[in-house]
């Protein structure tokens, strides 16, 4: 079978709320809104390459612009309130805003197979320069391992970053 342009589609039971604040230690994660617009925008410009050297999956692929960052966000709180896509804001005490997580459908970032077909969740993360140098890129990882299964149906999550601790 060919699965090529298709996406397998999160399955939440009907009553489903996703967890709006999680929490690790000190890391915490609120949903992803237009309300981060600034700190989203500042931060995706400035860590292209460490997005791509870690998360990949070819976004971002240049520049983004609050215009665009807006809409984006704007996407991301539409596919929370049909719990299509779950995207946080990852932020500490000490730093502020320290990157992002996803949990999408799989074939949305990287085509789907037969053996990607077989998890849950397409789970990625993405953290700033400063967060990568004071080990948080681990922690997220940590923590997301924690979070899915704890607070989501979600058995078989598959970790997509092209860097996993």
């Amino acid at each position: 079978m060919s699965y090529a342009g298709l996406c397998k589609l999160l399955v939440v039971p009907d009553a489903f709320e996703a967890p709006r604040v999680l929490t690790h230690g000190d890391l915490t994660a609120r949903p992803l809104s237009r309300e981060c617009l600034a700190d989203d925008v500042r931060a995706i410009n400035a860590e292209r390459e460490l997005i791509n050297a870690t998360r990949g999956g070819g976004w971002p692929e240049g520049p983004t612009s609050e215009e665009d960052d807006y809409i984006d966000l704007v996407w991301h709180e539409g596919e929370w309130k049909e719990n299509k896509s779950f995207s946080y804001v990852l932020e500490t005490p000490g730093l502020g805003y320290v990157g992002c997580a996803y949990l999408y459908p799989l074939g949305v970032r990287q085509e789907l197979s037969e053996e990607l077909a077989a998890y849950d969740v397409d789970v990625s993360w993405w953290v700033t320069t400063e967060a990568y140098q004071q080990g948080l890129y681990e922690v997220v990882y940590e923590a997301l391992r924690k979070w899915v299964p704890a607070e989501y149906p979600f058995h078989r999550p598959h970790f997509s970053n092209v860097k996993l601790p």
